[in-house]
């Protein structure tokens, strides 16, 4: 490939990075005043065509939830892994992810547990932002599995005591698929690996806060899916490609039903708060997936999309989320309507963390200052 090839090629991926983020934190913030709503609420206050743009929540417009806070600290916890792999040789990247979520849950107001590992706090460029010390309905799995003390670097303090199956797990890995997707990343082209580690990688992060075994496959199928279209493939392609990693259980193939079952709804007659109703609330992780995949295929646009991915019973601003971070990946940043960019809290933090998941395989040793390795 030639330097222009190259190029294009960065300009591509930057533009699915970005998109990836930020339109995950668009779906956040759409579904942010809705989220407690039931559909006939929503239709009451907003019409018959329910929430059609940004809409006031917690004090403005555009404002994201922790969806979105927390996905950025996944995303710190990452690179701070990959410098302390870079400087000591070796790294379990789930303590220092777990490290990371012990910072978001300070910016909850919430101490991290005495006897696990230093957070430092004050090392971290997110921890800093002062707009992320917001309190935006945090979930309580995810506050009081980070709460639990389990004991300084017992490897068993890395998956959660409990059963729970919500969103918390699978709406902040889409880092995951774009920590293991960029061109450093993958030996000679070969995506089927590395597509697998994200898998596995992204439900070992699921596993942190939630334990039952559907939140950590459904996890893992985000992580993966993410990947896929950032390197162009269609979603239907990558949701074939997936299946693959869910036919390996039982409780994959759950998934795989739900995701099928999601494909076929979006070529329906059904109306989507029809289809919607079938595929579940998105309250726990399947069901949150499998929504915002069908309203990713059935929308025709990521306008569309995420209009039908908020507009429902459920947990709006998690399947907004959810669909938001795919449909990015999929079509790229300029698919986002630039009034709600513009509107957008923390678009300069979110592009920021996007174009350093994309760049740092290309650091030199200053570029890492905001990831230090802990």
């Amino acid at each position: 490939m030639n330097l222009t090839g190259i190029e294009s090629q960065t300009q591509n991926l930057r533009s699915r990075y970005r998109g990836c983020l930020l339109a995950g934190a668009v779906g956040d913030a759409l579904g942010a005043p809705i989220e407690m709503m039931s559909l006939s609420e929503i239709r009451k206050q907003f019409g018959e065509g329910g929430l059609t743009t940004l809409a006031p929540a917690y004090g403005g417009i555009g404002m994201i939830t922790d969806d979105t806070q927390m996905s950025l600290f996944t995303a710190e916890g990452l690179l701070r892994a990959q410098a302390r792999h870079n400087d000591r040789g070796l790294c379990n990247p789930q303590w220092i992810v777990k490290r990371a979520y012990f910072r978001w849950l300070m910016t909850q107001g919430v101490e991290a547990p005495e006897d696990e590992m230093p957070v430092k706090p004050q090392s971290s460029w997110l921890f800093n932002v002062p707009e992320l010390h917001a309190r935006r309905l945090p979930g309580t799995t995810c506050l009081t599995s980070l709460q639990r003390s389990q004991g300084k670097f017992k490897e068993d303090s890395l998956v959660a005591k409990n059963n729970s199956k919500g969103c918390g797990g699978v709406m902040r890995v889409a880092p995951v698929g774009l920590f293991l997707a960029g061109p450093g990343s993958i030996p000679h082209g070969n995506h089927a690996n590395c597509v697998r580690q994200d898998f596995s990688f992204a439900g070992k992060i699921s596993l942190l806060t939630h334990g039952h075994r559907l939140s950590t496959l459904s996890s893992g199928a985000m992580a993966a899916l993410v990947h896929l279209l950032v390197w162009e493939k269609s979603l239907p392609e990558a949701i074939s490609i997936v299946k693959e990693l869910l036919g390996e259980s039982d409780d994959g193939m759950v998934i795989w039903r739900l995701l099928v079952q999601a494909s076929d709804l979006a070529a329906s007659k059904l109306s989507s708060a029809e289809a919607i109703k079938k595929l579940g609330e998105g309250w726990v992780a399947e069901e949150a997936l499998a929504i915002a995949v069908y309203a990713c295929l059935r929308g025709s646009t990521l306008e569309e999309a995420l209009l039908i991915a908020v507009n429902h019973d459920g947990d709006s601003d998690s399947t907004g989320s959810i669909a938001g971070n795919l449909m990015g990946a999929w079509h790229g940043v300029e698919a986002i309507p630039r009034r709600w960019r513009e509107k957008l809290e923390l678009v300069e933090v979110i592009g920021q963390v996007a174009d350093d998941l994309l760049d740092y395989h290309g650091w030199e040793q200053e570029d890492w200052a905001r990831y230090p390795p802990y």
